[in-house]
């Protein structure tokens, strides 16, 4: 064994019964299991020598240094500099991996943050942050039965160097964004996990930067992908995802913002190296084949991002851990498989709640056999195991029941084959008092879709680190409990209604009229009455038919169908318009919503590892062939859209105004639209909203209360100028002038001398309250103020002469005696003006302003 040190200062070797050796220099020893020591030895000077120490035989002990000296030496030297008096420890140093996609460089990092985290990485492209972290528990719950799973994505305002708008300032409850990111991340990784793996999981993912360049989510994806792949979890293979666009005929990887906008698709594709696990996304009607080419590309980047993924593992990757797999137990299946003779026939029932009924006969026959007692589970952790192992059996047993009857047969548990629509029917206008509603009965699953029509103030509001945005169009959709049968929570809606009500929104979207062509604001609301599968598609059929009922002139109507798979081996079977049944037992839930040139949006789950492009275009084939079956009978049922709006519909009037001039019609704290409305019926009569760009929207049930409203705001907007003439109304008379409204909401001021030509000795002599003057704009102040004159619309008086001025004087004695009085005061001297003259060349000339101030009401002019 040999040792090696480094040391400064005195050093004492000490050997029990010999000689010690002192020198106050550098020292390098190395001690060997024969005996000896060797030291090099170098003195200030920087010479070196060596010398040998012979230890003696008898004695077998290594070299023995004096610590207790060393320790008070070491404490001297370090008073004399304080700066070596405090610990230094290294920081570690993060592992990355950068890898080129779409032109643009994602890097994946680990090791500098979150280090106790089973897994962490910090994902980067651009200047846009994420961190991901996962973790999972280490035992497994004796009652889980499947993967508990939680995956939360938030976005930090900060991130953008903004607060959130709320009371306290900080994020709390998700938004419907960070709702939707977060299911999106966990639908392609959780069947990458090894199979009977139920250890609790928890992934959160954090936007801490965001530069705008592109979306997170796909980026998300990837980082927490990364965070399971280096970390303990058993995942089976990295993955990975990109975000899809299509411009010109040209497929983008990881487009930015603004090609999105420019793009016909806005896809989010995840997989590993050889297959799909998931699709996510909208398309204005992309055919199949040109979807299918954008997929094979996609396919290519993620196989190139998943060998990054397992770069990053090979070099700071984590031993996974030995977790306890929960496996059907084969003797167990032989037990089941004794005791259900009759499955066959239950399964094959067609009724959903007669064949429910059967088989859960059965069920409780095979649980009453096998299964452990309540008060075995409850006290022993191992009955609980057990019983899991059996539901986990049972749920094989059906679901390979289920399969060959498919694949044997060519018979579903409805009786359909593999390509059949359920019967259709259809109820246009199920509500007599809603703007447009329809009822839609597919199978045994029913929504009933109401459509509401608005104003911009209808409009939903979104924030979220791209900015504020308000949807002119938004489909909600709710699942209630009765709709399976079933006693359970109602209140908010849950992840899972949103993310269906956000799909059938997006295959919707497309053939909604822009605001130029219908200025109304649509909600669709989707109430789920009876659900046995692809409800999501049941409310894309729906909210389109009540859209048409209530007269909104879609480009086009769209169906949505949902698809699933059955995949044994090399054998495969797709299914057109899948039960409940048929989603929980099967491979695939694949749904395509479009019309019959092409897809509108798409969304696709599996529960294997991956699946291959040319299944993905044997189902988008047969869903072609679906959404043609269904779109037909909702053209019988509603040929076109209802070429006029109900009655109950508010109308709608858009004009555009200046917007220099949207101040002017808002007015200090909105005082100015509130008394608008308030002149036109009040706000139970009609709303009024204006946009950034000048576009003003009036709306009312009453025609008369809109025109006038149109009326105000357009002499509000009005650009004035001098030399306009106006027939107004005087609304208040002063002793020195009149307060003329030229336009509904603009005011002007008519000094008492812009009545005639003539004196004038009393306002009240020319006008009163109430009466109407034809004026002339003579004078535009900055601040908005008018000065009109009633003279240019006044005969001129002839020219004066001596012989009117005699008669004029002699008529009236006054006007004599003030220009009298004015000689005299002419006569005096006058005080020179020494205020400063700006004559000089090049000085600026100062603004016109008005001769006299218009007064406000109830002051004094000060020229009187």
């Amino acid at each position: 064994m040999t040792g090696v040190g480094f040391l400064q200062g005195p050093v004492v070797v000490n050997k029990c019964g010999g000689r010690n050796v002192s020198d106050r220099r550098k020292w390098r020893g190395v001690c060997s299991s024969s005996g000896r020591v060797q030291l090099q030895i170098g003195s200030s000077e920087g010479e070196e020598r060596d010398t040998e120490l012979d230890l003696d035989d008898e004695f077998d002990e290594d070299v023995v240094v004096d610590t207790d000296e060393l320790e008070l030496k070491r404490r001297e030297h370090l008073l004399e500099n304080d700066l070596y008096a405090s610990p230094s420890i290294p920081a570690k140093e993060s592992t990355k991996v950068s890898v080129e996609v779409g032109g643009k460089v994602i890097t994946f990092e680990t090791g500098m943050v979150a280090r106790q985290a089973a897994g962490s990485v910090i994902v980067r492209s651009g200047n846009s942050m994420i961190l991901c972290t996962a973790c999972a528990e280490s035992t497994t719950s004796p009652s889980a039965d499947f993967l508990p799973m939680r995956v939360d994505y938030s976005e930090k305002f900060s991130a953008i160097g903004k607060t959130i708008g709320t009371y306290l300032r900080r994020e709390g409850k998700p938004s419907e964004r960070e709702v939707l990111t977060s299911r999106l991340i966990d639908r392609p990784l959780r069947p990458m996990f090894q199979n009977g793996f139920f250890n609790e999981v928890q992934v959160l993912a954090s936007v801490f930067a965001y530069d705008g360049s592109i979306s997170t989510d796909s980026l998300a994806i990837c980082g927490c992908a990364a965070a399971i792949h280096i970390s303990s979890i058993p995942l089976v293979e990295p993955v990975a995802a990109v975000r899809l666009a299509h411009i010109d005929g040209n497929y983008i990887i990881n487009p930015s913002k603004t090609e999105v906008e420019l793009s016909r698709t806005d896809l989010v594709v995840a997989g590993t190296r050889n297959g799909i696990l998931m699709i996510e996304g909208t398309c204005d009607f992309l055919t199949e084949e040109e979807l299918l080419r954008g997929l094979k590309i996609a396919q290519e980047s993620i196989s190139k991002i998943c060998g990054a993924l397992d770069q990053l593992r090979i070099v700071a990757g984590k031993e996974k851990m030995d977790a306890k797999l929960r496996a059907v137990d084969d003797e167990l299946l032989k037990k089941v498989e004794a005791l259900t003779d009759d499955l066959d026939e239950a399964v094959k029932v067609t009724s959903k709640r007669l064949r429910d009924d059967a088989i859960n006969e059965i069920k409780d026959r095979v649980f009453t056999e096998l299964a452990p007692t309540r008060e075995q589970v409850i006290l022993d952790p191992e009955a609980a195991e057990n019983l899991v192992i059996l539901q986990l059996t049972w749920k094989k047993h059906i679901a390979g029941r289920m399969r060959r009857l498919i694949l044997d047969e060519d018979r579903r548990p409805d009786g359909r084959n593999c390509t059949t629509v359920r019967p259709i029917h259809i109820v246009p206008s199920f509500l007599p008092t809603a703007h447009g509603s329809a009822l839609f009965t597919r199978g045994e699953t029913q929504t009933l879709a109401v459509v509401t029509l608005g104003g911009d103030d209808m409009a939903m509001k979104q924030e979220s680190i791209d900015g504020d945005a308000q949807l002119r169009f938004y489909l909600q959709y709710s699942f209630p409990p009765f709709s399976v049968g079933e006693v359970g929570r109602v209140g908010a809606p849950g992840r899972r209604e949103v993310g269906h009500g956000k799909l059938a929104e997006r295959s919707l979207q497309n053939i909604i009229p822009n605001k130029e062509k219908f200025p109304y604001v649509i909600r669709i609301e989707n109430n789920i009455l009876e659900s046995n599968g692809s409800s999501s598609m049941a409310s894309v059929c729906g909210g389109c038919l009540a859209m048409m009922d209530a007269g909104v002139p879609i480009d086009r109507p769209v169906a949505g169908v949902a698809m699933g798979l059955i995949l044994e081996g090399s054998r495969i079977a797709v299914l057109t318009d899948i039960l409940g049944m048929e989603d929980a037992l099967g491979d695939m839930d694949f749904k395509v919503s479009g019309d019959g040139e092409g897809i509108s949006a798409l969304q696709m789950d599996v529960k294997v590892e991956g699946i291959t492009p040319d299944v993905i275009a044997t189902a988008l084939a047969q869903a072609k062939k679906g959404r043609l079956d269904i779109l037909s009978v909702m053209k019988e049922a509603m040929p076109s859209y209802r070429e006029s709006l109900p009655e109950s519909v508010p109308k709608i009037h858009t004009m555009s105004i200046a917007v220099k001039k949207i101040g002017e019609v808002i007015g200090p704290g909105g005082k100015q639209i509130k008394s608008i409305i308030e002149q036109c019926g009040g706000e139970d009569i009609i709303s009024i909203s204006i946009s950034q760009d000048g576009v003003v929207s009036i709306m009312s049930t009453d025609l008369d209360a809109i025109a006038k409203a149109v009326q105000i705001v357009e002499g509000i907007a009005v650009d004035i100028n001098v030399g306009q003439r106006f027939t107004g109304k005087v609304t208040k008379t002063l002793p020195f002038g009149a307060y003329i409204e030229i336009l509904p909401g603009k005011e002007a001021w008519c000094h008492i001398s812009e009545l005639e030509y003539k004196r004038t000795e009393k306002v009240e002599d020319v006008c009163k309250e109430g009466d109407i003057l034809e004026v002339e704009i003579s004078e535009v102040g900055r601040g908005g103020q008018f000065r009109v004159s009633r003279k240019p619309l006044l005969p001129k008086p002839p020219p004066r002469t001596p012989e009117n001025s005699v008669n004029s004087s002699d008529a009236n004695g006054k006007d004599q005696k003030s220009k009298t009085e004015g000689k005299e005061l002419s006569s005096k001297p006058q005080a020179k003006d020494k205020s400063p003259q700006r004559s000089k060349q090049g000085e600026r000339t100062p603004r016109p302003q008005l001769k006299d101030k218009p007064p406000t009401p109830g002051s004094a002019d000060p020229a009187e």
